[in-house]
């Protein structure tokens, strides 16, 4: 099993999230970091608490740090038109030498996108566009010249994607998301990482059996396709690595330990240490 923490840029401070980016880079055993990307505050009753923009810090972190990989967990795909996105991954790829995670769902908080004027649609629709969205965010990335494209929510006509990412055929797409019927479909069609948000060890295993199912049903080999989880960090270092290490038992192949603010570089050693004697 290996690992990974993450950072939301919630009701922190930029020089606090940096503090800890740079620590981890020093700590081997965290292969990557992540963050989140929403236009508000989330899973909380104050509407004022801060919000440092997603895409734009990872950029940060990402001259900031020299070893991890990077990402957001997740981008919902209604927040940008798929090539802009396109374009600010490959550029962000570029600028990390070849980090980055693309991490992408079919967003989910009705309040935030309606504050903002941002259409999220129906659950139906929500999938029908994501699959879309990937289809196009694949085509863009890949190293073919131009992309035309004709779907219900996107019309592209020889677009372009100039300068590529670094990461060939591009780099990998992570899925957020465990809905059976449609979202785990997807991530079977196109995603080269498949992440599970917090649940028990018999939840993400059910999902992970679903997402396999699907990747039977179209002839992929499910190995081509690491399977994450997150994990809270509790305060705890030893708590949370036994919940990592459950996770791993019931097949995943990476733990995402979700710090909390006020973030600190202190809990990084005590966290890993007690990570690598769980894999132990």
């Amino acid at each position: 099993m290996r690992f990974a923490f993450k950072t939301s840029p919630q009701n922190t401070t930029w020089d606090a999230m940096l503090a800890v980016w740079r620590a981890a880079d020093d700590i081997e055993l965290f292969e990557s970091g992540w963050t989140s990307d929403h236009f508000r505050a989330t899973n909380t009753p104050d509407p004022s608490c801060p919000r440092l923009e997603g895409w734009t810090t990872l950029t940060a972190l990402a001259q900031a740090t020299r070893r991890l990989r990077l990402g957001t967990l997740v981008t919902g795909i209604h927040y940008r038109h798929p090539a802009v996105l396109a374009a600010m991954a490959a550029t962000l790829d570029i600028i990390s030498g070849g980090r980055l995670e693309l991490g992408i769902g079919t967003g989910w908080n009705e309040e935030e996108s309606g504050a903002h004027g941002i259409e999220l649609g129906t659950p139906g629709e929500r999938s029908d566009r994501f699959e879309e969205a990937c289809e196009v965010l694949t085509a863009l990335l890949s190293p073919q010249e131009t992309t035309t494209f004709r779907g219900r929510y996107y019309e592209l006509t020889d677009a372009r994607c100039e300068p590529g990412p670094v990461q060939r055929p591009h780099p990998p797409i992570c899925v957020g998301g465990s809905g059976e019927k449609r979202t785990l479909r997807t991530a079977a069609r196109f995603a080269q990482h498949w992440n599970f948000d917090n649940g028990t060890p018999e939840q993400f295993a059910r999902a992970r059996d679903v997402l396999h199912r699907h990747c039977a049903d179209i002839g992929r080999d499910p190995a081509e396709i690491v399977v994450s989880a997150q994990v809270r960090f509790t305060g705890d270092p030893e708590r949370t690595a036994a919940t990592a290490a459950a996770l791993g038992a019931a097949g995943a192949d990476l733990a995402i330990v979700q710090l909390t603010p006020p973030y600190t570089p202190a809990v990084l050693e005590p966290l890993a240490s007690a990570l690598s004697t769980a894999l132990s």
